[in-house]
């Protein structure tokens, strides 16, 4: 069986040498959000289905207003996330400089554990490498995330005057030319340019499918423009790195945990992103399963005849890979990895609310990890005795049942935020007392 480790607001400008306005399209509830669609990018037909789903949406929030359960949380009052090259240039800068403040702040992680962590940007990345196995099994791959993610956002907010919220990337926009996008292009306004050219950096490999590599696009060395042209990666590499072992140094402890600080190196790849189109995240969205959703996004089982064959997790995470970025555990440490998982997070959330009864706590139950250690509340006794309670607790269940979140579970932060209960992460629109209150337009 492949598991996931072997899938791996104002009018903007497109920026760069394509300077074009943006005509204004509205898509409202009640008249209060808008959607700024950037016209050099067609709409397709996963925004399409967006769009559709308004009206279940709706249906879905009236009815939890009625019966109380909403906590406050509103379509009036709900924050709207954005793709990025849909926001104004004003907002990209504005993140892109709170993005940097992150990586100017002292981290908070216990130095014992994190040598290597240098900054408040290098806690998330620190805690993801401990936990990338727990954050990536059946149970916590989308909550864990949503929550991560969410984390992240208030920390730019809260610490970095940030006044917008998370973008996420719509991965069919990076399927030609993505070095000329406004997420990439290089320009003040981006999140960086590609890498400069390593003969070393051949590609990802991609065992048990054909083809079997994600062919380099001719980067692979250090990012040489744009504001993040400087910057100071310190954690990693692990083993699983995607990056040449002669062209990156290796980290002083095994575990990737200690500082070794060098460059950020990249290869922005069509062809990874031609893994997550617009079509094959609407095949994606229309099954009707969480175990079919789930393994789509993984692409278990590998497609046939399909020149890119990756699923579309593998594909968004190795849009931008080498090092960091295409490090499983040490991912975060590239600052387009929310972006990534806030695609994810939208694609979940339109697929929870085509039927939000019967899809708001399902989880899926067979083809990629099981359940690591972030499990029920008080359970520690080690990787196996949690897989025993997981397994004792899924046989008193009917096989599709649907409303499936173990009792207990929950996501523990460690040091980056109070542990909630893993059933609180799977609302967007209430969960966690409220605080979970947004879309995604």
């Amino acid at each position: 069986m492949l598991t996931t480790w072997s899938y791996l607001l104002l009018p903007a400008l497109l920026g760069g040498v394509r300077g074009v306005a943006v005509a204004d399209s509205v898509l409202s509830w009640q008249g209060k959000y808008q959607v700024h669609r950037n016209p050099f990018y067609p709409v397709d037909v996963v925004e399409k289905f967006a769009e559709s789903s308004i009206p279940k949406v709706e249906a879905y929030m009236k009815k939890k207003i009625a019966a109380g359960k909403n906590n406050g949380c509103t379509l009036e009052n709900a924050v709207v996330r954005r793709e990025w090259s849909d926001m104004s240039i004003e907002m990209r800068e504005e993140y892109v400089a709170a993005t940097k403040c992150l990586m100017n702040l002292p981290g908070i992680a216990p130095r014992d554990k994190f040598p290597g962590v240098v900054s408040r940007f290098d806690d998330f990345v620190a805690y993801h490498m401990v936990h990338a196995a727990q954050l990536h099994d059946m149970l916590h791959l989308f909550a864990a995330h949503r929550y991560y993610v969410w984390v992240y956002e208030q920390a730019l907010r809260n610490e970095c005057n940030y006044t917008g919220y998370q973008p996420y990337m719509n991965y069919d926009r990076y399927t030609k030319e993505p070095e000329k996008s406004p997420l990439f292009n290089g320009n003040s306004s981006s999140m960086g340019g590609t890498g400069e050219y390593d003969p070393n950096y051949i590609g990802v490999n991609q065992p048990a499918r054909n083809p079997n590599l994600i062919k380099s696009a001719g980067g692979g060395g250090c990012v040489k423009s744009g504001p993040f042209s400087d910057m100071v990666v310190n954690l990693g590499p692990t083993s699983s790195s995607t990056a040449p072992k002669n062209s990156v140094p290796r980290n002083p402890q095994s575990n990737g945990l200690g500082l070794n600080p060098r460059c950020l190196r990249r290869d922005i790849n069509a062809a990874a992103a031609l893994g997550a189109t617009a079509a094959k995240m609407l095949t994606l969205l229309n099954n009707t399963d969480m175990n079919g959703f789930y393994n789509e996004l993984l692409g278990n089982p590998p497609p046939k005849n399909d020149p890119y064959p990756w699923g579309v997790h593998t594909a968004g995470h190795y849009i931008h890979a080498v090092d960091p970025g295409g490090d499983p555990s040490s991912s975060p440490g590239d600052p387009v990895f929310y972006f990534h998982h806030g695609a994810l997070d939208r694609l979940w959330w339109l697929w929870q609310m085509q039927d939000p009864e019967m899809r708001l706590n399902v989880i899926p139950t067979a083809g990629g990890m099981p359940p690591g250690s972030m499990p029920h509340r008080g359970e520690r006794r080690g990787a196996l005795g949690r897989w025993v309670d997981w397994v004792l607790a899924k046989r008193q269940e009917h096989e599709h049942e649907m409303n499936n979140i173990p009792a207990g579970s929950v996501i523990d932060l460690e040091f980056l935020a109070p542990s909630i209960p893993l059933v609180e992460a799977h609302d967007q629109l209430g969960g966690l007392g409220g605080k979970f209150c947004y879309i995604y337009v």
